[in-house]
């Protein structure tokens, strides 16, 4: 890290993967990436004709308080295909690190717009994902 990363936070890590309907990669599909921590942020990708996309990962600068506080960023992915509108990723990171959302391993993702959402706990971290990712979730009794 040098001086001028000092400060700086991953609010959503770089994330890649493949958006599919009913198991076929959906090309085209118009992918909304947003965070909610200081102010909003948005970003936008497009999937390419393997239902493959790849994001950035977002940084911004904390602003350094006297007091304690706690780190929290709302995050958001939906998808638009076909006139509608699905929400494949919603969930809150508490922990400032790159890739805290898979345990320190690439945030490489598959997602199937027809499943069902699942609730994946990840240190404590709630995810609601249409979305499958190299992680072990906490076992249900230790979601909170």
């Amino acid at each position: 890290m040098s001086i001028f990363d000092a400060g700086k936070v991953c609010t959503f890590s770089p994330i890649s993967g493949v958006v599919l309907y009913e198991g076929k990669p959906v090309a085209g599909a118009r992918i909304v990436r947003t965070t909610d921590y200081q102010k909003k942020s948005q970003d936008e990708a497009v999937t390419d004709g393997n239902g493959y996309f790849e994001m950035p990962g977002i940084y911004e600068r904390h602003i350094v308080n006297f007091l304690p506080q706690e780190f929290v960023v709302g995050q958001l992915i939906n998808v638009s295909f076909n006139d509608k509108e699905y929400k494949i990723w919603s969930g809150v990171k508490r922990k400032w690190e790159e890739n805290a959302e898979s345990r320190g391993k690439p945030l490489v993702v598959t997602c199937e717009l027809t499943q069902e959402d699942e609730v994946i706990n990840v240190d404590r971290q709630p995810f609601i994902a249409k979305c499958k990712w190299d992680v072990d979730p906490n076992i249900k009794a230790d979601i909170f």
